[in-house]
């Protein structure tokens, strides 16, 4: 999974790909005579875990393709992502229609990807901290930014259920707030069609 960079990581990547292209290799000496060996090292750490270069041998490198990476940078990562989280959630508001209708609502696009997650008010500290080692621009209870990010909504105590492998508000709390707005009456009408009385 690709994310974002630092600066000097965007650059040393520039250096590689306008000297090297995708398809020649190159070694980490080239960098000896412009950083320390400490920061050559933490470079190439760190291309190497956001998948900007790939090893191809012990001591050889490439650079991968620009259009691969930047594609990356804005693909949805939050449902894959979260389900490594170790603390309480559920996908609430627009995000639990989403998921209720088997997506035949979305709500986002490359432009613009928003996902709204209920979470407990004691863990407001450790859901910022686990969006940020990622890189998801993450806000409480509004906000809005380019791409993909999430919205955590803190309350005292609420109630999931699981769906296709992500926890989610329950299906009568998410026909409620769908039927209320006009926006997603497809989207009600699926639901209420697929679960029949459960959507009741």
């Amino acid at each position: 999974m690709i994310f974002e960079i630092p600066q000097y990581g965007l650059k040393a990547y520039a250096l590689f790909f306008s000297k090297y292209g995708s398809r020649e290799s190159f070694k980490q000496s080239e960098l000896d005579w412009i950083v320390t060996n400490s920061m050559k090292k933490k470079i190439f750490s760190l291309l190497l875990r956001n998948g900007w270069i790939k090893k191809i041998s012990r001591n050889l490198y490439k650079c991968i393709n620009p259009e691969i990476i930047f594609k990356e940078l804005i693909s949805f990562k939050i449902p894959e992502l979260i389900r490594k989280a170790e603390k309480p959630y559920a996908f609430t508001n627009l995000s639990a229609v989403e998921i209720w209708s088997d997506y035949s609502y979305i709500q986002r696009s490359i432009d613009k990807s928003p996902y709204f997650i209920k979470i407990l008010k004691r863990d407001l500290g450790y859901w910022k901290g686990f969006f940020n080692q990622y890189n998801i621009q993450n806000y409480v209870n509004k906000g809005s930014a380019i791409g993909e990010y999430i919205i955590l909504i803190p309350v005292k105590q609420f109630n999931s259920t699981e769906k296709d492998g992500l926890k989610v508000e329950s299906l009568k709390e998410t026909i409620k707030m769908a039927k209320q707005n006009d926006l997603f009456l497809y989207a009600y009408n699926y639901i209420r069609k697929k679960y029949g009385a459960f959507a009741s």
